[in-house]
């Protein structure tokens, strides 16, 4: 019997799971623990559900080493959400209207700055626009405002495929609001330098559904009065992301992965790993003109990396061929076309090695 093809897929999101996530998961589905109840099935307020949160929010607290004056929310509505709820929780600490900067990197920090609009002026401090979205903007070049109530930044930009290499250096007394739904968990971080950090988990966490925000505890007293009461931070934090019911199912899937990345070696342990699998990638991109990708070096995301075919009319064929081979998902966003491979935490360097075999092999190499 001939073997199957493995499977690798390269979504942007929602994304790859680790295999052994989706086993205990599997196993757990009808009765979890002797409770005799799936997962689905339990009260957001008993005791098993409770132990759940607890031990997620514990383990993400230690992979991040999230200091003590920092709150973890787990929240829904996803990075869109959060693009109306940040403005609506910080937009009130200072004169109304209030004034929140913008660092404008691809498509994501672009939605971020339509939406904050809504609530509040908006200041586009620096923007790769010109030039493509293919680097951040020095910061030497930022006109940044006196007195914002916030700058935002997105870290990774998820379709572009441009990542922060720095954490931007300004007055102490402007929190830093930072989108990291593509990269979080893939690569350390000081916590202590932002105000919020915010991600969707769908694609390098859990399934889709839950949303985590980590905000710094002097932050929850500045919130707009039209803020909804389930989506202001310190009512969030008062009731332990029990305000009202959380999307459980997807805590529970982040709790199992939480405790998948520590027993690989945390945080640390997964960068090395994403390092060497972005290497990989971008050395057979970068081998001949066959392939192209536009983002600056220094700026390459090692989560998402989009490339181009110099003859695109061979797109089909292609993904064609990558899908005969069992890497799924390669097809780019449809703002921009072409190709991406996203290679979150999950996806296993065999995966990379699998694509990078296809990209010589198309190439004719």
């Amino acid at each position: 019997m001939a073997q199957a093809t493995p499977i690798f897929n390269f979504s942007a999101g929602p994304a790859v799971l680790p295999k052994e996530v989706l086993e205990q998961a599997a196993a757990e589905m009808l009765d979890w623990h002797g409770s005799g109840m799936s997962v689905m099935e339990m009260s957001h307020r008993g005791p098993e559900f409770i132990s759940i949160y607890q031990q997620a929010e514990a383990d993400l607290r230690e992979l991040l080493a999230v200091p003590p004056n920092y709150k973890i929310l787990f929240m829904q509505g996803g990075g869109l959400g959060q693009n109306a709820i940040i403005p609506m929780n910080l937009a009130g600490c200072c004169a109304q209207p209030a004034t929140i900067d913008f660092v404008h990197t691809g498509s994501w920090s672009g939605k971020s700055i339509k939406e904050a609009k809504r609530y509040a002026n908006v200041n586009v401090v620096a923007s790769g626009e010109a030039g493509g979205f293919t680097a951040v903007p020095q910061q030497a070049s930022w006109n940044l405002s006196s007195g914002a109530a916030y700058l935002h930044i997105c870290t990774n930009e998820t379709i572009d495929g441009v990542e922060y290499n720095f954490v931007p250096d300004i007055d102490a007394r402007v929190p830093i609001v930072a989108d990291m739904s593509s990269h979080i968990l893939s690569r350390t971080i000081d916590v202590s330098k932002y105000g919020v950090i915010f991600a969707g988990a769908q694609k390098n966490i859990g399934p889709a559904g839950l949303t985590l925000v980590i905000v710094r505890d002097t932050l929850l007293d500045d919130a707009l009065p039209i803020c909804p009461s389930a989506f202001h931070f310190k009512t969030v934090a008062e009731h332990e992301s029990m305000y009202n019911t959380p999307p459980t199912y997807a805590i529970y899937i982040a709790g199992l992965v939480f405790a998948h990345l520590k027993k690989l070696g945390g945080v640390a342990a997964m960068e090395k790993i994403n390092i060497e699998k972005a290497r990989l990638l971008y050395a057979a991109l970068d081998a001949d003109d066959f392939y192209e990708n536009r983002v600056a070096h220094e700026y390459r995301s090692r989560m998402n990396v989009p490339f181009f075919l110099r003859d695109e009319s061979q797109n089909d064929k292609f993904l064609a061929g990558a899908k005969a081979r069992g890497l799924l998902q390669l097809k780019g966003h449809k703002s921009v076309g072409g190709m991406r491979a996203s290679i979150y935490n999950a996806m296993p360097l065999e995966g990379v090695q699998a694509l990078v075999d296809y990209l010589n092999e198309f190439a004719g190499r």
